[in-house]
């Protein structure tokens, strides 16, 4: 069914004028099993759904959107539970989905065959998270897949080979090795520029220069990073947006370092749960919408400062953090958003799985006026 949802009243937090014009429709399916990640299949209405069965084996299922309708099209059941999964290293024209599992597996599937044609042992324990480059005409330089583990490990992965190009690994006499609970690609903006960044659940968040193979940034937010995402992959790095445990998010601009501050900063506390991811809108990357533990879908914009760069005492250029907006939020499901994915070629169009165990395609409206 649909749900025509107005605006809900003022918060504390600025809210535009025109945001009261943001409208919400959405339809649901239950499911029998825990689903943990959706993506819209390429230059489709067909989305693919992944996730865990009661008895511990992955499932995918592959769904119409026919206006009112969601027509389930094939599925299929492999081994371990799926975990994540992207289409970001796919070519254009086919539908090549890489996997990550609860076994440390990556896989990838040719979805009409159903059948995996590249698989590897990623990680010694449950992939957390994946995200992939160079396909989709998204990003220049090869087609690369990046993968985060419970094993505290970081690996690069090129489709074409059959070992990770780069592996970033915990240190040996740490006691305690930290969960990468996140990882993501951005700044390829030419055919040399490539990084990742990952996000621990200690609050580490490491940005690695894949050209320059080196460390190139990181911080600590004091609580476990769930979500984390450039708002952009093929542009030289603007903005980076990293979602955390106690309901706060964290946004940087990247186009000034300095020495010693670093990238310039702010820090929300967005909701009073755990914000469990962040996905930016892909015709505007100013907007974004960060996933409740609660249930919520908030969507904000982020504004730009008067001036982005200013100079310290000494003459350095130091960046200046703009300011976000809450445009709208609402109550999609009674447990956390797990995954959430916004279809590239109809502005507004998402779907989400839920831990309640629940599948829903939803639109926002009127997002060409921002």
């Amino acid at each position: 069914f649909f749900l025509m949802i107005r605006r809900p009243p003022r918060s504390t937090q600025s809210r535009s004028s025109a945001a009261s014009d943001v409208y919400k429709r959405q339809l649901n399916k239950s499911l029998a099993f825990t689903p943990f990640e959706t993506k819209w299949i390429p230059n489709s209405a067909k989305f693919v759904l992944l996730g865990q069965t009661p008895k511990a084996t992955g499932i995918a299922q592959v769904y119409q959107l026919n206006k009112t309708e969601l027509t389930l099209l094939s599925e299929f059941q492999r081994g371990k539970g799926f975990k994540c999964g992207t289409f970001g290293a796919s070519q254009v024209n086919k539908a090549e989905l890489a996997t990550g599992d609860h076994e440390g597996n990556l896989e990838i599937y040719d979805l009409e065959a159903g059948k995996p044609f590249y698989n590897i042992k990623a990680h010694d324990q449950l992939v957390n998270s994946i995200d992939g480059i160079g396909g989709l005409e998204i990003g220049y330089g090869a087609p690369e897949i990046v993968t985060g583990g419970r094993d505290g490990c970081v690996r690069v992965w090129d489709p074409r080979q059959n070992g990770a190009v780069v592996s970033l690994e915990p240190a040996e006499k740490d006691p305690v090795v930290p969960d990468c609970w996140a990882v993501a690609f951005g700044n390829s903006y030419n055919n040399e520029e490539r990084c990742i960044v990952a996000g621990f659940d200690n609050g580490d968040v490491k940005m690695f220069d894949l050209r320059m193979n080196q460390l190139r940034w990181d911080t600590n937010l004091k609580n476990g990073v769930c979500g984390i995402e450039f708002d952009r992959k093929d542009i030289m790095m603007n903005k980076l947006v990293a979602t955390t445990l106690e309901g706060k998010f964290h946004v940087w601009d990247l186009r000034t370092y300095h020495s010693e501050v670093g990238y310039s900063s702010l820090q929300e506390s967005g909701q009073k749960s755990t914000i469990w991811g962040v996905k930016h809108l892909p015709q505007n990357r100013d907007i974004f919408a960060t996933q409740g533990g609660n249930g919520v879908l908030n969507l904000y914009k982020y504004n730009y400062p008067p001036q982005r760069v200013l100079e310290d005492l000494e003459g350095r250029e130091r960046g200046v953090v703009g300011t976000v907006e809450l445009l709208n939020d609402k109550e999609l499901a009674t447990q956390p958003i797990a995954s959430l994915d916004w279809n590239r070629d109809k502005i507004g169009l998402g779907v989400v799985s839920c831990l309640d165990q629940t599948l829903k395609v939803f639109i926002v409206t009127k997002l060409n006026m921002y």
